[in-house]
């Protein structure tokens, strides 16, 4: 039995159902699909005129999804490489720098927990944070933070009567 064929549209209007996609990044996927005759930009143009095809709920989203877990420079390459026009960068950039240290916290609590012990153990986890596009900055005011709030927890060994 053929197997039903289902229209570019349709297609389109699938992918976008499960989520929220770039334009660049559907139409390379309805690229695979279109037939002799289908105009897959023509299909795009429609998309964002009806508002099914959006590159600020793309970048909300993206940021959404991405932030609890990466640093500004990974959100932003990935946003660049989405085809994101370099006025909406500036402004996503700019949201996302009030959190950032915020965020590489939040990570490296989730990672690793504790205070280094030794260079090697901290340098450790300095590449990881950086790995995950964190600023140097921000993953030095992580560190010093998790130092200070560990120092401030420990209790005195004698006890005083």
């Amino acid at each position: 039995m053929a197997k039903l064929q289902i229209s570019l549209k349709a297609r389109a209007l699938r992918y976008l159902s499960a989520r929220e996609h770039s334009r660049q990044e559907l139409g390379r996927k309805l690229a695979r699909y279109a037939q002799e005759g289908d105009d897959v930009e023509a299909l795009l143009d429609t998309l964002e005129a009806a508002k099914f095809l959006s590159q600020s709920r793309f970048s909300e989203s993206l940021v959404h999804r991405r932030s609890a877990r990466f640093g500004n420079s990974r959100i932003m390459s990935e946003l660049k490489s989405h085809g994101i026009d370099p006025e909406s960068l500036t402004d996503i950039k700019a949201n996302l720098e009030a959190d950032e240290f915020a965020r590489a916290r939040a990570v490296w609590e989730r990672k690793f927990g504790t205070v280094a012990t030794s260079q090697e153990e901290r340098a450790k986890q300095m590449r990881f944070l950086m790995q995950r596009g964190f600023s140097h900055r921000a993953i030095q005011a992580a560190m010093r933070a998790s130092t200070v709030s560990y120092t401030h927890l420990t209790l005195p060994t004698k006890r005083i009567v």
